[in-house]
């Protein structure tokens, strides 16, 4: 006999996961790029500063549109997963129907 187990909350704690992590990254983005690079002082760290956080700002972008295509990845395993599911059931309904049959 087969057990096909999976917690339920599972496709949802992932999804939400994947979708805040584009929007937290976003933030501390938007806190770096509003800090005050003058008070380094030094004009090249500033600069490098600035660099930093327009590399960053592209970063997360990328990082936004893969964790999007994670959230439709995810949608679609659970979507298998509970056609599986009922698959399965189905099966072991109908082979305990034939099995009492005989």
């Amino acid at each position: 006999m087969s057990d096909l187990r999976l917690e339920d909350t599972i496709f949802e704690d992932l999804k939400k996961t994947f979708s805040t992590i584009s929007d937290r990254m976003e933030s501390a983005r938007r806190s770096l790029r509003a800090t005050d690079a003058s008070v380094l002082g030094e004009s090249k760290l500033v600069e490098d500063l600035r660099d930093f956080a327009d590399d960053w700002g592209y970063g997360i972008k990328q990082l936004g549109k893969h964790t999007q295509g994670a959230v439709k990845m995810i949608d679609h395993i659970d979507g298998t997963f509970s056609k599986l599911d009922l698959d399965l059931a189905e099966s072991l309904k109908s082979a305990r129907a034939k099995k009492k049959g005989k």
